[in-house]
């Protein structure tokens, strides 16, 4: 076994921390009027991140899960929202079309996904349809060379800026989950709208949308995969975007854990630094322990994936507990700061606010829970 990253992970991680800390400077501005960064995701493109696992014949940087994870750890430290936008366009649209696109869709669509030159989204979730992958409302009608399209899709990330959007939906209701098909839609298509941008707690410059579908034509040579193959490619993709969040989770708590060690060296109370009263070393303590744990979770995870082994148990361990840190340890960053953790040029008041979601997306906390209980009692 080895702990110790390889020199290329190293130089990688070094550069996403160099690309963090550009962020750094807009990042509250951003946060307050819920701002897109357009440049920086133009930047991620140029720098390889938006397509980090896909080969580089298809415009991808050829990286593996590890290298990914660790580039979106450094971005989560700094602004989440960032790396929400880099891992639903990573983990899910661009993961999915090079593990079961055809040859066609991979040159029409992943290699300008891959390259940066078009952002993608993934749709899943639905207002009666959130973590149950089965009850699919949006439907999908063979019309013979054509499926008809109807239907409503919620808390799309990446849903306003989009260009390329994966869809469930249900085509045979009477085969259940082997009845769902995932298809290719873009932009502009006739009878494709998008709803208002959320208004959220957390990860505000990320976009999330609702979309909405009346009568769309989506031709049969955008479904992915063979007939029913639906269920399948969201269980598939969905593994590896608990990955994602992981990391996401994980660099939110490292990076609200390295805001709290750096404060409590200056903060002074009874004429000594904070620093130096036990009952703030124990949360240091305690953050430190936690935090190397579920990095080493996540690691673990994506090297599985890059092994080729099966990984999902791990994702979903990974996913639960960091994301569980990351909700624990930002309050205890606030908590550090004590009244200054309140004001938001702190920055931890927003780190807390984003770690939350990180419970919530790619399965709640107890979803998690689920899938490992499924997996150890086989």
């Amino acid at each position: 076994m080895h702990f110790e990253l390889s020199e290329e992970h190293r130089m990688i991680r070094e550069a996403a921390r160099e690309f963090a800390q550009e962020l750094k400077p807009g990042v509250i501005e951003r946060d307050e009027l819920a701002k897109f960064p357009f440049d920086f995701v133009k930047k991620m493109g140029e720098l390889g991140f938006m397509g980090m696992m896909v080969p580089e014949e298809y415009g991808g940087a050829g990286m593996d899960a590890l290298a990914y994870v660790l580039v979106l750890e450094e971005i989560a430290k700094i602004d989440a929202s960032t790396a929400v936008i880099m891992s639903a366009h990573n983990s899910l649209v661009c993961y999915g079309l090079n593990a079961f696109g055809t040859e066609e869709q991979k040159q029409k669509y992943l290699k300008p996904l891959a390259s940066g030159e078009k952002l993608g989204a993934f749709a899943l979730s639905e207002p009666e349809a959130g973590s149950d992958a089965t009850s699919q409302h949006t439907t999908a009608i063979d019309m013979g060379d054509y499926y008809l399209l109807n239907g409503t899709k919620n808390w799309i990330t990446n849903g306003g800026n989009s260009d390329i959007y994966l869809i469930i939906a249900q085509t045979d209701v009477e085969k259940g989950h082997r009845g769902i098909n995932v298809l290719i839609v873009e932009k502009g298509m006739d009878g494709f709208t998008i709803g208002p941008k959320e208004n959220k707690l957390g990860i505000r410059s990320s976009d999330t949308h609702s979309l909405m579908f009346s009568d769309t034509k989506v031709p049969k040579a955008n479904r992915i995969g063979e007939e029913g193959f639906g269920f399948k490619f969201a269980m598939k993709t969905l593994d590896g975007g608990r990955i994602g969040i992981a990391a996401q989770a994980l660099g939110i708590a490292a990076g609200a854990y390295d805001l709290a060690l750096a404060y409590s060296k200056e903060r002074k109370t009874f004429g000594k630094p904070i620093s130096e009263h036990q009952a703030i070393q124990f949360k240091l303590a305690d953050m430190e322990v936690e935090i190397e744990a579920a990095r080493l979770l996540t690691y673990k995870a994506a090297w599985k994936k890059d092994q080729g082994l099966p990984y999902g148990k791990e994702a979903a361990m990974a996913k639960l507990h960091a994301s569980e840190v990351a909700m624990k340890h930002t309050v205890e960053a606030v908590q550090i700061h004590g009244g200054y953790g309140y004001v938001k040029e702190y920055h931890v008041e927003r780190l807390m606010r984003d770690a939350k979601i990180t419970q919530i997306y790619e399965g709640t906390s107890e979803i998690q829970r689920l899938v490992i209980a499924r997996e150890i009692l086989r």
